[in-house]
This record gives C-alpha cells, structure tokens and sequence, in this order.
C-alpha cells in the first residue's frame, strides 16, 4: 500500500483529481448541464402538445377562406389585432391550430423574415396562392395541412386516424436518439476542455516548467490526466442515464459490456486527440481556437442532435469517418438496436487506433515550456 502512495502516476492522478473537482463550474456544466438538455428537449419532443402555426392573410377582398373562418373559425384580440383560429382535433396526431392575421405584403414579408409567421396567403382574381421557402420543412407542413383543410373543411374535423398505429417501441423516440448522443458528445467536449485547455494554460502559465523539474515523467503526466478524465465521464454519463431512465424510461438494449469498451475506446481517441492539439500549443487564445476547431465541426456533423443524414449524399461517407460519428453511432446502436460485440468491433478499434498514435506522436512533440 505505501508503495502505491509513493508511486509517481498515483500522486499524479490524485492531484489532478483534486484540483478537477474542487471547481463548482466543472460539476455543474459536465453532469448537470448535460441532464437539463435532456430533460428540455425530451420534453419538447416526446410530449405530445397542440401545433400551433401562424398564417398571414393578404387580401384586398373577401375570400372562400374568409368564409370557411367565418364558420369553422373564432376571433379574438392579440395586441391589439383582430386574429382568427382554426382548430383540428385528431385524436391520433395531436391537435392542430391555425392562428390568421391580416396584414399587407410588405409587414407580412417582415414577420415572415423575423420567424414570426409561416405562411403567407394571398388571393389574386379568385386564386388562392401560398408563399414560403420551399426548403423550409415546417413551412411545407402548413401548406399541405391547410390546403387540405380549404379543400375539404367538413371532413377535417375531429380526426379519427384508424389507419394510423403509432409506434410505441423503445428506440424510436427522439429521446432515444438523443441521450446516447449527449454521451457521446459531452465525453469529447470534457476530454477536449479538461485535457487540451488544461496543459496549455498550465504551459502558459509557467506551471509546466515547476512540474517538470520535480523530475516527472511526461508519460505519467499525460496518462493520470487521461485517468482523471476517464472518471468524470463516467460519473457524467452514468448521472445523465440515470435521469433519462427515470424521467423517460430508456434503458440500455445492447451489449453492457460492448458499451463499456466502446465508450472506454472513445475516452483514448479523444484523449490521443486532446494531447496533439496542446503539445506545443503555449497560448490560452489560440488553444481555445484549436479546440474549437476540433469540436464544432463534429458536432454539427456527427448526429448529436439531429441525423446528419439530413446532409448532402456526398458528404456522409466523409461524415462516417470522424471519431464522433463512429462513437455516437456506436452507442447508439447499443442503446436502440441491441447491438453487442461483433457490431461494435470497427469502430472501437477505429477509435483506439487512433488515440494511439494521436498520443504517441503528442507524446513525442510534446513541450514542457
């Protein structure tokens, strides 16, 4: 036992492990922070609420529009403003309500570039026209329900779906696609942060240079960093589950032990990464640029919060190859898809590959001062 205390690495990971927790921001933004985005955007999309969409009418004379209103509409007061609702009910999909206002083409353009309506209605010689971004998937949605809704008013009414059987399987929530997603991102975000900010501000300060004439092995240094950093992501990640099993009910369908390796070989890739980024890297400015640099693409690229599917064909193959990507997919097939062993075994080798030799070459261009 005293010989543990006396080891080198030992003393060196319970530093580190000291000074990590000791700071309140690194508790709240690594395993609260993470838990209430969960928690809002589960709610936001596994709720099941009234859509709501806001319509603008141009017109210069009554329409067939107004009249249907007239009839299947009620009018109230916003700001001042005469508005008008139409309400669907549909026991299946949820309820729908189409909120009119009446404006002229110029202030509708305005609130249209503002995000403050959907849709914009004009009516030309008795022609019903529709304005919006074609690209714009919300926009579409509006469309197509409302004109449905002009087409044949009477029989939108309290909708009973009976073709419709809603999925209730686990795996095919949002929230099924986002925790694991979450994982993976705040394992990089807390490596990357924790890891890379940490040396070069140490280096920038001068505080690289007292540890190195202690003597310290530069290996020992770097690996009790990766250790301290290990801990935490698997505290993060554990408290991050235990919230979205209580609150939404997910549970791991795949192999644990499968989950474990991957998510281990997740913490070396992006350790190795961490270590090349801030191996002669001696400005906090500049740092924070290179990490970025490394994080931000990869978040908006690999699926955290959305399918990066939803990019061009061309892309995804490039997509596939980031260690985010291989991670988060990983996980999530785990999760979702009951994967075990054999489905996980590329990209766990993909990713301990590469924090190898990341680490090894950081290692080697590695500078104290």
């Amino acid at each position: 036992m005293e010989s543990i205390k006396n080891n080198q690495l030992y003393q060196l990971f319970k530093t580190q492990f000291l000074l990590t927790i000791r700071e309140p921001e690194v508790l709240f933004w690594g395993m609260i922070f993470p838990v209430l985005i969960s928690i809002g955007l589960g709610l936001a999309f596994t709720q099941q609420t009234e859509s709501k969409f806001n319509i603008i009418l141009v017109e210069k004379n009554p329409t067939e529009l107004d009249s249907l209103l007239n009839i299947y509409g009620r009018e109230a007061q916003s700001k001042g403003e005469k508005v008008q609702y139409w309400k669907v009910s549909d026991k299946t999909l949820g309820n729908t309500e189409f909120k009119f206002s009446h404006s002229d083409w110029n202030s509708a353009i305005v609130s249209l570039k503002r995000g403050e309506a959907d849709l914009i209605v004009t009516d030309s010689l008795g022609k019903t026209s529709y304005h919006f971004d074609p690209h714009n998937s919300q926009a579409q949605l509006v469309y197509m329900k409302l004109s449905a809704l002009i087409k044949s008013p009477a029989s939108t009414m309290n909708i009973v779906n009976t073709d419709i059987e809603p999925l209730t399987l686990k795996g095919v929530r949002y929230i099924d696609f986002l925790i694991p997603g979450l994982i993976a991102f705040g394992l990089m975000s807390s490596i990357m942060w924790g890891i890379s900010y940490t040396i070069i501000e140490r280096r920038s300060q001068k505080l690289l240079r007292r540890m190195v004439a202690t003597p310290m092995k530069k290996s020992n240094f770097l690996i009790s960093l990766m250790f301290v950093r290990i801990l935490m992501n698997v505290v993060e990640s554990l408290i991050l589950l235990f919230f979205a099993w209580l609150i939404f009910d997910i549970h791991i369908q795949g192999n644990i032990g499968a989950l474990i390796v991957l998510f281990l070989a997740g913490n070396l890739a992006f350790t190795g990464i961490a270590i090349l980024v801030a191996c002669n890297t001696t400005k906090t400015e500049v740092g924070t640029g290179w990490i970025n640099a490394v994080q931000m693409p990869m978040m908006l690229l690999s699926g955290i919060f959305f399918s990066y599917h939803n990019f061009p064909e061309w892309s995804i193959g490039t997509i596939k190859l980031l260690p985010l990507t291989a991670l988060t997919d990983g996980i999530r097939s785990i999760f979702n898809e009951g994967a075990g062993w054999m489905e996980v075994i590329y990209p766990t080798f993909a990713l301990s590959a590469l924090g190898l030799i990341c680490f090894v070459i950081g290692m080697k261009l590695f500078k104290w001062y």
